[in-house]
């Protein structure tokens, strides 16, 4: 196939989503008609297997108990609670609250697996605080919103899940290689909180003492153990990704009743919402596996990568261009529709180019992290904007989340210079 085909394809594709068509339904009608105008009907009549193979995968059972797991810490108030005794130990430092943000968010995407509800969770908890201290708008929602994209970097992750399942590669290595940029990448937000916010003055309470840190803390024990059982069990051997899910959603359910919170109604909403977030996803991630039959069959992707060879990049160069490309994407598409839209096709090239492909899944989690807080479609900035309580204008969240776009592109270099900062842990847990 020729190469000037794929890319007219691609924008094609691009500018029929762009007309609010659904995902799913221009990547399965895409993947359809190429299918045809290659092949004829015989291949459309081989889709149902595809389909079929895809809803069986073992695997993907795995995303709607990851899902599961965040509803059931989000509507049992644990949230809350975290959020309390975070304010205690992180408080004393230059920029207070906003430091609690970053931390909350980091403490919650170790169960939850999703940014947009990562943000929502911890912007409704933290907001009439920040308000009631006077807090800076535009750094208060901007913490918030770059503090939500954490949820699919740090394990377990949707996201992570979904690059596994259409790249092939390992989701316990992946988990791994999420944790330490994931933690660096905090660090980042909270020093750069530090840094301009180092003239202002910190009031100290002194009735916050140690022994009131260590009550509260307890409140910090549920996401803590959730994250060590789910990612101990996959590292140790025992528990499958999928099994490891479903031992994190029996243990936030032990949690859910030792907190008084377990009824019909509070599983019944629960489970409701699981069952929405999970038929998007499946049925988007489905349709995606429809298209890449057709551009398996008819050797789109190798076309791709013997003409990005042919360009003569080096490996950072490729990269660089990739960086550019995603980070125009993510003004534009959702999260999901970046990663099925590009992953069957960017995944053969950097592979080919000697790009770990383990590496990359964090790489391609980065800049999906960047299109959720740059406008004009980052969710997570109409999320936070969302929960705001004095409606104010939309620029506030704008401008208090560049700072942080800035700083995940710096990260994202200083992660293609120095590659281990993703793949030493795995390399070091699963040698």
């Amino acid at each position: 196939m020729a190469v000037s085909t794929i890319i007219i394809a691609f924008l094609i594709m691009l500018a029929i989503m762009l007309l609010s068509v659904p995902i799913a339904a221009v990547m399965a009608l895409a993947g359809i008609v190429g299918g045809v105008m290659a092949f004829g009907w015989p291949l459309v009549e081989t889709m149902g297997a595809v389909v079929w193979g895809v809803q069986n995968e073992n695997l993907l059972t795995a995303i709607p108990l990851f899902i599961l797991l965040g509803e059931l810490l989000l509507r049992s108030g644990i949230a809350d609670r975290m959020y309390g005794a975070m304010s205690m130990w992180l408080g004393f430092l230059p920029g207070g609250l906003l430091h609690t943000n970053i931390g909350c968010c980091a403490l919650f995407s170790a169960t939850s697996g999703s940014s947009v509800a990562t943000a929502a969770t911890i912007g409704t908890v933290a907001m009439p605080t920040l308000d009631a201290r006077g807090f800076d708008k535009a750094k208060s929602l901007g913490s918030l919103a770059a503090g939500g994209t954490l949820g699919i970097l740090i394990p377990p992750s949707v996201n992570l899940l979904v690059y596994g399942s259409m790249a092939e590669q390992s989701i316990g290595q992946l988990f791994v290689a999420g944790i330490v940029p994931g933690i660096l990448l905090t660090l980042c937000f909270m020093g750069y909180i530090a840094f301009s916010h180092r003239h202002e003055r910190v009031e100290k309470n002194p009735e916050l003492t140690l022994s009131a840190k260590l009550r509260a803390s307890t409140s910090l024990l549920p996401p803590l153990v959730i994250f060590a059982i789910v990612i101990g069990s996959i590292y140790l051997g025992i528990a499958t990704p999928t099994e490891s899910a479903a031992l994190g959603v029996t243990t936030a359910l032990l949690f859910v009743v030792f907190y008084g919170k377990l009824s019909m109604s509070f599983l019944h909403r629960c489970f409701v919402q699981t069952a929405k977030t999970t038929g998007m996803v499946l049925l988007i991630v489905t349709s995606a596996f429809v298209l890449n039959v057709t551009l398996s069959l008819t050797g789109a992707a190798q076309a791709m990568t013997t003409w990005i060879a042919s360009l003569g990049l080096s490996s950072f160069g490729l990269l660089m261009a990739l960086v550019v490309f995603y980070l125009i994407l993510g003004m534009f598409m959702d999260v999901l529709s970046m990663q099925v839209l590009t992953i069957p096709i960017a995944v053969p090239v950097i592979t080919a180019a000697g790009i770990d492909p383990i590496w990359f899944g964090i790489f391609v989690v980065l800049m999906c992290e960047l299109g959720l807080i740059t406008p004009p479609v980052g969710m997570n900035l109409y999320v936070v904007q969302g929960v705001r309580l004095d409606g104010g204008p939309f620029l506030d969240v704008v401008k208090g989340a560049i700072p942080y776009v800035v700083i995940m592109l710096v990260f994202t270099l200083l992660m293609i210079i120095v590659p281990d900062i993703a793949l030493w842990l795995p390399r070091t847990m699963f040698q």
